[in-house]
């Protein structure tokens, strides 16, 4: 029997192995048991199911429809791949019960996923997802054949999408800039991203070019992950269109990627800061930040700047949605790219991220790289790495005990003035970088992250990293 167990952000398996139409329908079936009996109100509220670009991806999807509207649960299914922020929105907007996403977002594509959003359109907490996993094969799945529910009414077609295009619409100003034309490129993935950035920019003074727009379910040989060594393509096209910016999002679009006018990557953690930057400074909206552990320090520079509390999260998202569902937080982000706004779900969005970079680039009148250029003069420069170690269970279990019960003093001669130990431990330095170790909760890999103000720097520490976890 295939073990199910929900991981930061939902269930994943590979297709027609683990990810199959039977465990399908018993995960959604424990959702179905979950909303009945602990919620009620909220199952009679009903059930938005979307799906991504993924080898059957819509037949997984009618799956699940016809499993809630076997147990009573009437269902909303997309008419067409739908990006996880759009159903998530939907969630609250029609006062929906909950959402659910058959996506395994950016992962290689032999893999599918099931992702659950609750009422209030954010990632489920462990609490939740472990109260569905304590339902699995309790009962066997009830089913209503998908054409008998559709004439009941019991499942309903239905386009998503028009509420969250006017949504983003408005809560961003573009085309402030009369006379000034702006071009872009979009690296959909061929994910559910799509053709959206360029239907949320429809009548603004926008060229958009979106490449790999179309459904391939092995997503043209590429992970649809918006990282460097997965963006030449959308690097070659920005450089060769002389585009102002590049736009990726990942299989989902939950996650965003992004290139500069020279076709350069700007990573996460760049962007990240970006974005924060510009709601504080150009939007002026009050409120603190939410990062996990693994993310930059150029948040906190940010943020002492301006007076702002950061709260700092184990990794996944659920966390940070946590926080933005019972604070005042003005943006909540994380090391892979997805990153949530006040104003919106507490969720993460990479495609309002797209439209917020431009608002950015508006603003200050000049190019997204300059304006980065700008944040390093005044808040330092910082530079990172990962490494994922393979290793030996017994060898990744016990790093971090190890480094808990003797921690260094120094790390290449550099005081450590801050241990946190919340997820992995991690080691902050007097001179602001930082060294992490995440071992895998799935995998015999040991997560060995580093920060500092060098490039040189890093690779000393991620080598002190490999020294201390003796791999």
């Amino acid at each position: 029997m295939t073990k199910i167990k929900f991981g930061t952000d939902g269930w994943r398996g590979i297709i027609a192995e683990d990810f199959t139409f039977d465990n399908v329908r018993i995960v959604t079936q424990a959702v179905a048991d979950y909303l009945r009996e602990d919620h009620p109100e909220l199952a009679e509220k009903g059930v938005l199911v979307g799906y991504d670009n993924r080898f059957m991806g819509e037949q997984f999807a009618r799956a699940a429809a016809e499993v809630l509207a076997g147990n009573h649960i009437p269902v909303k299914l997309s008419d067409a791949v739908v990006p996880t922020p759009v159903i998530s929105y939907m969630v609250p907007y029609l006062n929906a019960g909950a959402g659910i996403l058959i996506t395994a977002s950016h992962n290689p594509y032999p893999f599918n996923g099931f992702k659950f959003k609750p009422y209030f359109g954010g990632s489920a907490d462990t609490e939740t997802t472990r109260a569905i996993e304590r339902r699995l094969y309790q009962h066997p799945p009830q089913r209503l054949a998908f054409d008998t529910a559709c004439a009941e009414h019991v499942i309903e077609i239905t386009d998503f999408s028009p509420p969250y295009v006017d949504f983003c619409r408005r809560m961003v100003t573009l085309g402030r800039n009369s006379g000034r034309s702006g071009k872009i490129v979009v690296d959909s993935m061929h994910g559910a991203g799509l053709n959206y950035t360029a239907r949320l920019l429809d009548g603004l003074p926008y060229t958009v070019l979106t490449i790999a727009g179309e459904r391939d379910a092995y997503f043209g040989g590429r992970d649809p992950e918006p990282i460097a060594r997965n963006l030449q393509p959308l690097m070659a096209r920005t450089r060769q269109e002389k585009a102002d910016i590049g736009l990726a999002t990942d299989g989902d679009a939950d996650r965003i990627g992004v290139v500069d006018r020279q076709g350069n990557f700007i990573n996460p953690h760049q962007v990240f800061a970006l974005l924060t930057l510009h709601l504080i400074k150009h939007r002026r909206l009050p409120g603190d930040i939410v990062k996990t552990i693994s993310s930059t320090q150029l948040i906190n520079k940010i943020a002492q700047k301006y007076n702002r509390e950061v709260l700092v999260t184990p990794v996944g998202f659920k966390y940070i949605c946590e926080h933005m569902r019972h604070r005042d937080i003005v943006i909540g982000g994380e090391e892979s790219g997805g990153i949530g706004f006040k104003g919106h779900i507490p969720e993460r969005d990479g495609l309002l991220a797209g439209l917020l970079l431009l608002e950015l680039i508006e603003i200050e009148g000049k190019p997204l790289d300059l304006i980065l250029a700008d944040v390093w003069a005044e808040f330092g420069r910082f530079y990172y790495d990962r490494i994922d170690a393979h290793c030996a269970d017994a060898i990744k279990a016990g790093v971090v005990p190890k480094l808990q019960t003797n921690p260094p003093a120094d790390i290449n001669g550099v005081p450590v003035v801050q241990i946190d130990d919340f997820d992995g431990i991690k080691f902050t330095m007097a001179d602001d970088s930082w060294l992490l170790f995440r071992p895998s909760g799935t995998e015999p890999v040991l997560r060995l992250y580093a920060e500092a103000t060098s490039p040189e720097r890093v690779t000393e520490l991620l080598a002190s990293a490999q020294q201390l976890a003796g791999i």
